[in-house]
């Protein structure tokens, strides 16, 4: 059974930062791709950033390519996410993706994801 548990979520004061943590096991390959998204309620979930195994190609939604960065230790399945200057409008649940189908990207695209976290709170005061 592919678990997928995500850390580091809590609050720090605007300007401040977090590193979000993801470790996914369960199955005896690796990812293909791992990705992070976000929600705050009666918003749609939004793509954050997300990270390719082979080559390690990184894309990130344009408006958070400055201050987030994606990361990966392959051989855990360990997916980080550094927060930096965080602002009030970042205040979401944050939840970790991956796919283990093993000839396209699938985590760009919500819909085709096939493992989740439960998510992890972060709260930015205003």
């Amino acid at each position: 059974q592919v678990q997928v548990t995500e850390s580091g979520g809590g609050s720090v004061q605007s300007g401040g930062s977090l590193r979000l943590s993801c470790v996914v096991s369960g199955l005896p390959y690796g990812s293909y791709c791992m990705a992070w998204f976000r929600q705050v309620p009666g918003k749609e979930r939004e793509g954050v950033a997300l990270i390719l195994t082979v080559g390690g190609v990184r894309y990130y939604a344009d408006y958070l390519r400055e201050r987030f960065t994606i990361s990966k230790d392959n051989a855990a399945n360990t997916l980080y996410l550094e927060m930096n200057s965080l602002k009030p409008e970042d205040t979401a649940t944050y939840y970790c993706a991956a796919d283990f189908y093993q000839k396209e990207n699938r985590c760009h695209d919500m819909t085709r994801v096939d493992y989740w976290g439960k998510g992890t709170l972060v709260t930015i005061p205003s």
